[in-house]
């Protein structure tokens, strides 16, 4: 088994505090990140299906494939089975969440997305935004020691 591996499943086993329930992780489906990203895809497809059809093909494909590409890059580097290759991935969705919120900042000012929702949306990034910042940062620190 590669070395970098151990350090990610060694992390997993101690994970900081609001990455995981209280079981260890085994699987990226364990991770509260990942349920949270998740939770925000399917919040963005249900929000973009009251969207105006002609943008079927703009605002709601961007905003549903970024929303989607948050958790599915937390879950393809927690498959990569290497630490550094891990936070690659990690940063990878924090771009996509912050294309998301940009989405959603845009469709809010043309009113396409009611304020409200737009605050919904928003809240849930800025919440998954934290939990993947303090991921990457322990991650990190467990590599350079």
């Amino acid at each position: 088994m590669n070395s970098e591996w151990a350090i990610v499943r060694d992390d997993f086993e101690e994970a900081p505090q609001g990455f995981c329930e209280d079981a260890p992780v085994r699987d990226y489906r364990d991770l509260r990140v990942w349920n949270a990203a998740v939770d925000l895809a399917v919040d963005v497809f249900e929000t973009t299906r009251r969207f105006p059809p002609e943008e079927k093909f703009g605002a709601v494909t961007q905003m549903r494939q970024s929303a989607n590409s948050i958790a599915a890059n937390i879950a393809e580097g927690f498959g990569r089975e290497q630490t550094g290759s891990y936070i690659h991935f990690l940063r990878i969705a924090q771009g996509s969440l912050k294309e998301l919120e940009t989405h959603a900042v845009i469709a809010t000012r043309v009113k396409m997305l009611d304020p409200l929702a737009s605050e919904r949306l928003l809240s849930q990034t800025t919440s998954i935004g934290k939990m993947l910042r303090a991921y990457i940062r322990s991650l990190s620190a467990r590599l350079e020691a």
